[in-house]
């Protein structure tokens, strides 16, 4: 499952704990707002749906073209639906906001609202103990074999980490096959969140990652986080990691780390679920 789905999800778990009817794909009579997001829903459905009585809230993540590495006119596409229908507009990290003004794309009374992870199955109960006595366990993911997603870095640790002090798993698609990294095929959230407290440090080498949902729900599960200086990352972890440019600077950060593992873990600071849902509602309009 997608990461922008699962936090959807949770939001909408979240938002129906808290009274509120959550339709989808619909607009009714009873309707006060609707978030649509990105460009993923049926832009003439909602045009024919569309009523002036609602209030209507664009999530926007992205820069997408720079995401992937290609200009095919996403986000221009996105841009000329949010000034099509939106009366206002969630980014989900200040990267990505400034990002697409940078572009020259402006959207409607932009806010920041950062994601969260379902409390439910991202928490830190049951994570296994850090400990110096034994090798210190590192784990990423991605679900995209997209060379963005940092496969160049994960090799260059493969071939150069001390296999003595470290093991690592990857877990989703890579177009590179490891020799010393274990691979696991995509999971569901729930074996996920399981890796994930199995694990000690979290490594996410992906470029111009607006609000990576993987990097949240491993600080979520007490895990710091080592992390390529890009995108929204530098904003999510905070003090609680290392930030590299280059592959070569992560056996020094991840010694840094272990030797005060646990100041970095002390310091993990991460929107809940519920602190996210109360903004999203706060800008839909619907608190009462």
């Amino acid at each position: 499952m997608g990461g922008g789905h699962q936090f959807l999800r949770a939001f909408w778990k979240q938002a129906e704990a808290g009274g509120l009817k959550v339709e989808n794909n619909r607009i009714s009579r009873t309707t006060r707002a609707c978030l649509f997001n990105s460009f993923n829903f049926d832009a003439h459905r909602l045009e024919r749906l569309k009523r002036n009585s609602v209030l209507y809230v664009h999530r926007v993540d992205g820069p997408i073209d720079v995401y992937r590495g290609r200009d095919e006119g996403v986000d221009r596409g996105i841009r000329a639906v949010n000034q099509r229908f939106a009366d206002k507009t969630i980014f989900q990290s200040r990267y990505s906001l400034e990002k697409h003004l940078e572009l020259g794309l402006e959207f409607r009374n932009p806010v920041v609202i950062m994601n969260a992870a379902d409390p439910e199955i991202f928490q830190t109960q049951g994570r296994v103990e850090f400990s110096r006595k034994r090798k210190t366990r590192l784990i990423a993911s991605s679900w995209s074999d997209n060379v963005n997603k940092g496969a160049p870095v994960y090799q260059w640790l493969d071939e150069h980490l001390d296999w003595d002090r470290y093991e690592m798993t990857f877990v989703g698609r890579s177009p590179v096959t490891f020799k010393n990294i274990r691979m696991i095929p995509a999971v569901d959230s729930y074996r996920m969140a399981e890796l994930f407290r199995d694990h000690d440090i979290y490594i996410t080498a992906s470029k111009n990652d607006p609000c990576s949902n993987s990097l949240i729900e491993a600080l979520t599960c007490g895990l710091p986080a080592i992390h390529l200086q890009s995108g929204g990352h530098p904003e999510i972890v905070k003090k609680a990691g290392a930030g590299f440019e280059a592959a070569e600077q992560i056996p020094e950060a991840l010694n840094k780390i272990v030797n005060d593992y646990e100041s970095f873990q002390s310091r993990i600071s991460v929107p809940s679920i519920q602190q996210t849902t109360e903004e999203y509602l706060k800008v839909l309009e619907l608190l009462s």
